[in-house]
């Protein structure tokens, strides 16, 4: 499965990069330290994977370090 472009539309829409360490502050106040694909919600990987399924990037992969504007803490 392929990795998701952060050039791609839905992308660029949603805010997502691959290193939630680069997420734009200023213009995603939302953001804050420790939030990342991995521990959304929405990510369809394993605990520990590199990369996973997101509903939000269909037939596609986020990164587990990325992050984008849709993040939703995962219920522990």
């Amino acid at each position: 499965m392929a990795m998701v472009d952060e050039k791609d539309a839905t992308a660029v829409a949603l805010g997502y990069v691959s290193d939630a360490s680069k997420v734009d502050t200023g213009k995603y106040k939302t953001h804050t330290a420790g939030m990342a694909c991995g521990n959304c919600a929405l990510y369809q990987g394993k605990a520990g994977d590199a990369s996973g399924p997101c509903p939000l990037f269909a037939g596609k992969q986020v990164s587990a370090k990325g992050w984008c504007g849709s993040y939703a803490k995962k219920a522990t």
